[in-house]
């Protein structure tokens, strides 16, 4: 006879299942999945547990995600039914997934671990399930079983769900916008593209939109981000000589014989 020994995540440490629960706060489809294969008792520290617990509680009642405001009300006024240890705990463990909001480091690597290690464990349980359907040869029954638990967890992200996110739209959320490099385009744009919008370039041929992608690029690159630019005509070195204009203030018609300025 098979027998089944409960695992948890203890063996990932206490800062791997700390950030687990702050990603299942933060992020409503990583959530979506996690809601699917996540036992409460994988997790080995108790104050998670019940912090964990209250979410996926709000979510059946109010059938959207908690914002971090639901969340603040929620650790104030739902722990009368916690010890006073615990419910410091709790509550200090939330004051510290506030502040360490910006830090993003690890997190993709603790979401595919974690979904890894929940999802075998409910596959474990569904073969441990399926050893008495053996026994009376209910093979359609053990081939359900098993899909069933191989489909838990799967990314099933459609987008922004109008109802379920509609806590989120609510949230104030700093756009941190990049300076496109002329001062009127910021003016009317709010100080330049922000994070996750999109800026169109529209003209005629001949207009320059290249120049202005490759200007606004520039730009940011200036300001210290990350560029990643995508052409469907031009040649790369073009481009790059380009950006050097850009960059160096050299007319683009003699950046070509200006070489160690550049």
């Amino acid at each position: 006879m098979m027998e089944s020994r409960q695992e948890d995540l203890g063996k990932y440490g206490k800062k791997f299942q700390e950030n687990l629960v702050r990603l299942i706060m933060e992020d409503r489809v990583f959530a979506d999945q996690m809601l699917e294969v996540l036992d409460i008792n994988f997790l080995e520290l108790k104050y998670l547990q019940v912090f964990v617990e209250k979410i996926f509680d709000y979510r059946e009642k109010y059938t959207s995600h908690p914002s971090r405001d639901s969340m603040t009300i929620i650790l104030r006024t739902e722990l009368e039914n916690v010890s006073d240890l615990l419910k410091n705990q709790v509550r200090e463990y939330y004051a510290k997934v506030l502040a360490s909001a910006a830090d993003t480091d690890g997190l993709e690597h603790v979401k595919e671990v974690a979904l890894d290690f929940c999802k075998k464990q409910k596959l474990k349980e569904a073969m441990l399930e399926c050893v008495g359907l053996m026994q009376r040869s209910s093979y359609d029954e053990i081939s359900t079983k098993i899909n069933n638990a191989l489909n838990l967890g799967c990314d099933n992200d459609i987008g922004y769900d109008y109802m379920v996110d509609f806590e989120k739209r609510f949230e104030i959320i700093a756009r941190n916008p990049v300076s496109t490099g002329w001062k009127y385009i910021d003016n009317i744009t709010g100080g330049g593209l922000g994070k996750g919008e999109l800026g169109v370039c529209v003209a005629p041929t001949g207009g320059g939109k290249s120049m202005v992608l490759t200007h606004i690029g520039a730009a940011a690159i200036q300001a210290g981000k990350t560029v990643i630019h995508y052409s469907f005509e031009l040649l790369d070195s073009v481009i790059c000589r380009r950006y050097d204009s850009c960059i160096t203030e050299i007319d683009l018609s003699t950046v070509m014989v200006s070489k160690e300025k550049v």
